[in-house]
């Protein structure tokens, strides 16, 4: 056998090596190869070695299933180093599979019949070449194990070497050097104990009692109370300097705006349930005081009658409204709440241009909501859950701020110049972070503006991260808080604030002051403290309020 043919095989176990220790190179889609080594391929070299030597041929069959394998332990590798690195925690099939399917979905209804027929393209062309490299290279080392008894002998004795020095170093009895790369089959391990875990229901056990949820309300004297979830608004726009700098601009118009009107903010920071998506985690979190943090305990919460925020201030008479722009298909889960009204995307109505995958700017359900909710009269005060839509990734393009607010209401409510500069706007999916701070700024823009509108109006205002952008934006290994601002005319709730941690103004300070769970008692506390006698909160029952949604 020539040289050249040794040297293929060597080359092949190079590619099977690298094909299953690559990194991510942050922030992008790329991987790079450190020289880490795979203790799964050292095994699979021992086990031809051995099966030559004691059987004779791999039949053809079996190796077409160790290249199907060697492609599934590369995507599974894939999986493990770009999501930690990217979306900023690792995947979970069973949790995620559902939502990258609602993923999937949305793109399919934004994008072109030639952009899905290329994306298909693309995925089906990536998968047949990683099959073709490990078929080349298995049959390489499978033909200079065939005919080479010295080859077998030197695989078997190189591979049963290093199987024992990774042995040796999981047992902490040997330095790590050669260094191995985790394998890969501990990931699928773990996402096999994860889906056992889901279907026996251990997942969801040890859920924990709800808190005490009521208050007498009278620090609010019926003020009304707009509970806004800001989409991916994390604590790295106060700890990225770069993001910092761009913010500042539209921070000190919303503090201005507070000054000239009349009120005031204290801010903190909260830990999140979630990182990255699953806006519904930190959602629950906060409306039910209970930490929800995977879809198995999400799911068996919604089939529980618990207290949340909105049959407590149902109790108290108030008229509970969600404004949710993404909600375009039905929510069963909006029973567990009860609210009074919700506004999905087709019952707010948008007839102007659609910016993004959400469609609706902010600013225009923000309108909607005061057009129809507060400023009809006469009513019972409100309190309101507001998800926002703009600052979800990919953040482009971002809709212009209109300061004339009934023109948002209607079919054209941007000016020719401004939109067209808005929608000429598209993601650089390498370098997120400025269109990540415009969206950011707008949203603070647009509270600026409601609240110069406004001046008079009587409400209490929280603004809440729902979780950190994509670790593509936030950056690696960063923390999990988000920040909360809360935006009051009485001193004496921002007050009772100050005493759990949070300080004045529009800058939090580490470290975070609590859990997300932990808002809803802290805010009811601040609105007037427990009642001499707690007020009977009903609970929602099945059938509740109709909705529709999208997965988000």
């Amino acid at each position: 056998m020539r040289a050249r043919h040794w040297l293929y095989a060597l080359l092949g176990v190079v590619l099977l090596n690298a094909a299953v220790t690559f990194h991510n190179v942050w922030p992008t889609l790329g991987v790079h190869w450190p020289g880490e080594l795979s203790v799964e391929v050292a095994v699979l070299l021992v086990a031809l070695a051995l099966w030559h030597g004691a059987v004779g041929a791999v039949p053809r069959v079996l190796k077409a299933v160790l290249c199907v394998l060697v492609v599934l332990f590369t995507l599974g590798r894939y999986a493990d180093v770009t999501a930690p690195a990217l979306y900023g925690r690792a995947v979970n099939l069973y949790w995620d599979g559902p939502q990258l399917a609602g993923v999937a979905a949305m793109l399919v209804r934004v994008a072109t019949v030639w952009q899905v027929a290329g994306i298909c393209a693309g995925v089906i062309t990536v998968l047949a070449v990683l099959y073709l490299l490990a078929r080349w290279s298995l049959e390489w080392i499978d033909a200079v194990l065939r005919v080479h008894r010295g080859a077998r002998i030197g695989t078997a004795a190189v591979g049963a070497v290093l199987v024992g020095c990774f042995l040796l170093q999981q047992a902490g009895w040997m330095a790590r050097v050669p260094r191995f790369s985790i394998p890969v089959s501990a990931s699928y391990a773990w996402q096999v104990e994860r889906l056992v875990d889901a279907l026996t229901g251990r997942a969801a056990r040890g859920l924990p009692p709800s808190p005490a949820l009521h208050s007498s309300f009278a620090r609010l004297a019926g003020a009304d109370v707009l509970l806004v979830f800001m989409e991916s608004y994390g604590s790295c726009t106060y700890d990225r300097p770069e993001f910092v700098r761009a913010l500042a601009p539209a921070r000190a118009r919303l503090a201005a705006a507070l000054r000239d009107t009349g009120r005031a903010a204290v801010s903190a920071f909260l830990t999140s349930p979630t990182f990255g998506g699953g806006s519904v985690l930190a959602h629950l979190s906060t409306l039910a005081g209970v930490e929800v943090r995977d879809q198995d305990r999400y799911a068996l919460l919604m089939t529980q009658q618990r207290p949340t925020l909105v049959s407590v201030f149902a109790a108290a008479g108030y008229r509970t409204v969600a404004v949710m722009p993404g909600l375009q298909k039905p929510w069963p889960e909006g029973a567990f709440y009860g609210f009074d009204t919700i506004y999905g995307a087709d019952a707010l109505g948008y007839r102007g241009p659609a910016f993004g995958w959400w469609r609706i700017p902010d600013q225009y359900s923000l309108a909607a909501l005061d057009a129809r909710e507060l400023q009809r009269q006469p009513r019972r005060p409100l309190f309101v859950f507001f998800p926002t839509v703009s600052t979800h990734m990919p953040f482009a393009p971002t809709p212009p701020l209109q300061p004339d607010w009934q023109r948002v209401l209607s079919p054209r409510p941007f000016d020719a110049g401004p939109l067209a500069q808005a929608l000429a706007q598209r993601p650089v999916w390498t370098d997120l972070g400025p269109a990540y701070t415009r969206s950011v700024a707008y949203f603070l823009d647009t509270l600026s503006s409601y609240l110069r509108m406004r001046p008079a109006e009587r409400f209490v205002l929280i603004v809440l991260g729902d979780h950190q952008p994509a670790a593509s934006v936030s950056g690696v290994g960063v923390s999990w808080d988000v920040p909360v601002h809360v935006i009051a005319s009485d001193p004496q709730i921002l007050r009772s604030l100050q005493r759990v941690g949070f300080r004045p103004g529009l800058t939090p300070l580490h470290p975070a002051v609590g859990r997300m769970s932990e808002l809803g008692p802290w805010l009811l506390a601040a609105f007037g403290g427990p009642a001499s006698a707690p007020v009977p909160v009903p609970l929602p029952v099945s059938g509740g309020a109709p909705a529709t949604i999208t997965a988000r």
